[in-house]
């Protein structure tokens, strides 16, 4: 009877020794559950039903319209096309030039050169400055008469009214957006460039490779994972520029520079349609999904060889 009792004891101990253990994990991942569930997947929710509905921000008026959101998105809405794109142009002209100024500049930046700190430091700059004055800044840069029309003018180059004809608005917003973020990829490809063994290098060079050879066949295919991570980042953040076309174009001119992000702004907080741009939200997380997926997909496939 007494072993019986004793055993019995320690089985509950070690019960009670359990659910506290449960108990302690479960307390760890609430705050980020209970966070995820009301910031992320009560928003999503919601913007899901706010999509087949006709809300009107300004009176408050909520109609059920079911798929018709949708059906003026595809067939009716003047917009909608020439904002597609907008949005893949953009990300066309941006994400390639900022990996490869990216990639050049870490490659630079990560030599052995007395006072590269200093070259380090005015690159990420841009970084942690202000989006309103780097649109400014770059505002004036680009006016028709001034700032760098006024040094090509010294070479004899008429340059162009950037902000006010359609082909160079949106040639400039990439410009000013490529040189704003691209100090955060250097940081990135910097790291990752020097987690990469001299060894490698060094026997190349032994072998008679040159530089270029060397990069093309050592470090690139060694960067790979990290090329992959930096090109989905940029890819669906180039989804998500808002602040810097809204303070230098406004979207304009003649709407050539108004992205989705910026539509979706336009109807929810101008004309007041929320649910439509309910339904346009949709189409950009829509879109962000399928690319995050196809990262995944390449990346196992061609990264790490994994089926």
């Amino acid at each position: 009877m007494v072993g019986s009792r004793v055993l019995s004891g320690k089985v509950s101990n070690k019960l009670t020794l359990s659910w506290r253990d449960a108990l302690m994990g479960y307390a760890f991942v609430a705050p980020q559950i209970l966070g995820f569930l009301l910031l992320v997947l009560g928003p999503l929710v919601a913007v899901i039903i706010f999509s087949t509905q006709d809300r009107n921000l300004l009176s408050g008026a909520v109609t059920n319209v079911g798929l018709e959101n949708y059906r003026f998105m595809l067939n009716d809405d003047p917009f909608f096309t020439k904002v597609l794109g907008n949005t893949v142009a953009f990300s066309a002209g941006l994400v390639p030039f900022n990996l490869a100024l990216a990639l050049v500049l870490a490659l630079l930046l990560t030599q052995p050169v007395p006072g590269i700190v200093i070259f380090r430091t005015l690159f990420f700059a841009p970084v942690i400055t202000s989006t309103v004055a780097w649109a400014v800044v770059w505002r004036f840069l680009f006016q028709g008469e001034a700032g760098i029309n006024s040094f090509l003018a010294l070479i004899g180059i008429d340059g162009p009214n950037w902000l006010r004809e359609p082909h160079w608005a949106m040639v400039a917003v990439i410009f000013a957006q490529v040189i704003k973020n691209v100090g955060l990829n250097t940081l990135i490809f910097m790291a990752a460039l020097q987690n990469i063994p001299k060894d490698y290098s060094d026997a190349a060079s032994v072998d008679g490779a040159n530089l270029l050879q060397r990069v093309r066949h050592i470090t690139i295919p060694l960067l790979s994972p990290t090329i992959m991570l930096v090109l989905m980042l940029t890819l669906i953040g180039s989804l998500k520029v808002f602040d810097l076309i809204m303070l230098m174009t406004n979207g304009g001119p003649a709407n050539a520079t108004n992205v989705l992000v910026y539509y979706i702004y336009f109807r929810a907080f101008q004309v007041f349609q929320t649910g439509y741009a309910s339904a346009l939200a949709l189409i950009l997380f829509g879109a962000a999904l399928v690319i995050t997926i196809a990262q995944w997909v390449v990346r196992r496939r061609l990264v790490y060889n994994e089926r």
